[in-house]
């Protein structure tokens, strides 16, 4: 039952994170993308540019900043590798995004989070 109720928890703080991109201008070019490799959250493109996001989503905001780990963005970034070439069509930037959220806090969204 944990484990349905964290994935329920998920979807929603994908969710949230789309609407929170797409009130930024962003638009959202796929959800859960499944690879070989791994999953990615959200890929999210605007003008010149495509991100690969992981969302983290924590209870509380204090526990945000242990969320996202190396080896969790190594994973999103080896995903995000295997399928760049469907996304990024025109010659785009591509990066590796992360975005934070708990209840009662502003998202915080970390661009370029990945520089291996």
């Amino acid at each position: 039952m944990k484990r349905q109720q964290a994935e329920a928890q998920g979807r929603k703080a994908e969710d949230a994170a789309a609407d929170w991109l797409m009130a930024r201008g962003w638009e959202i070019a796929a959800r859960r993308r499944k690879t070989k490799v791994g999953e990615i959250d959200l890929v999210a493109r605007r003008k010149g540019l495509v991100a690969f996001v992981e969302v983290k989503w924590r209870r509380k905001a204090a526990d945000l900043d242990l969320a996202i780990d190396e080896y969790r963005l190594s994973r999103v970034a080896a995903a995000a590798e295997s399928v760049a070439h469907e996304y990024a069509t025109q010659g785009e930037d591509l990066r590796i995004d992360v975005i934070l959220l708990a209840p009662d806090a502003e998202p915080r969204h970390i661009a370029n989070a990945w520089m291996p």
